[in-house]
């Protein structure tokens, strides 16, 4: 099976992307990193501001540390690295649904999309050109968390509960049929920032099941009713999070921020 992998430079899947691509490098015909800087999405003060004035102060640390940290470190990036390696074409996604996305995806000739912690919506025409479609890693039980930053408001639950999804990829957000799904204990007292890292990895063998269904034939596809979209979060979810001692980050979020590109290095 050829696979056309998307995703960005990011904390949550630095370690998950690297352990897929160790068992499945042979398959991945294209690597799609998205481009932070591309039209429409603004530059880093730009998207700074557009947050603190959704969320407020309160999230700026978390999205520093699992963003913008890791790609301060000098030299290749990971995926730059990674890709390398391995030997994988490396795209710079400005528009998944660009003239530019599109003529790679023809040049690569995939047949499957996987979206792995990526932040662009595919359209129809664009999963089309794959015969197998599309499917992406969520690090949420779907319908539950539908969003950018599940983990988070798993969290704000009474009760937390985590876990990992593998679903069809549609035009819309987190809205496709479940392919596979798995509830993943987390200690009490994680961090958001440590579950998104430990959901990413609980993915990886996941995908390789789904994988493994795909290519057989027998996956079998649950559908799904959506529940409401969970956005970026409003000052006051964040508020009652640090009322109830549940953080977003902590010093050994940053450090895995930061060596999280020497263990995704090849």
């Amino acid at each position: 099976m050829r696979i056309a992998l998307f995703t960005l430079e990011a904390a949550p899947n630095a370690e998950a992307v690297a352990a897929f691509l160790r068992d499945h490098a042979a398959q991945v015909v294209l690597l799609g990193r998205s481009d932070p800087f591309r039209p429409g999405a603004g530059g880093p003060l730009r998207q700074g501001w557009r947050h603190l004035r959704r969320s407020g102060p309160r999230l700026l640390p978390f999205l520093w540390a699992n963003y913008a940290l890791p790609g301060l470190r000098p030299g290749p990036s990971r995926l730059e690295s990674l890709a390398a390696a391995r030997g994988i074409p490396l795209h710079r996604v400005r528009d998944v649904n660009g003239t530019e996305t599109v003529a790679a995806l023809r040049a690569a000739r995939p047949d499957l999309i996987l979206s792995f912690h990526f932040d662009q919506i595919f359209s129809a025409g664009t999963l089309a050109l794959a015969p197998l479609g599309g499917i992406n890693l969520h690090p949420s039980l779907l319908p539950l968390h539908r969003g950018p930053v599940p983990t988070l408001w798993a969290l704000a639950e009474a009760t937390p509960r985590f876990g990992v999804t593998v679903h069809r990829l549609v035009p819309r957000i987190d809205a496709g049929g479940i392919l596979a799904q798995r509830e993943v204990p987390l200690p009490p007292g994680v961090t958001a920032s440590a579950a998104a890292r430990a959901l990413h990895l609980a993915g990886v063998p996941l995908l390789a099941e789904v994988l493994a269904a795909l290519a057989a034939g027998t996956a079998e596809e649950r559908p799904v009713a959506p529940l409401p979209y969970c956005p970026f979060p409003p000052p006051a979810l964040l508020r009652g999070l640090a009322a109830r001692g549940r953080r977003l980050v902590d010093g050994a979020d940053l450090r895995a921020a930061w060596h999280g590109a020497d263990r995704g290095r090849a």
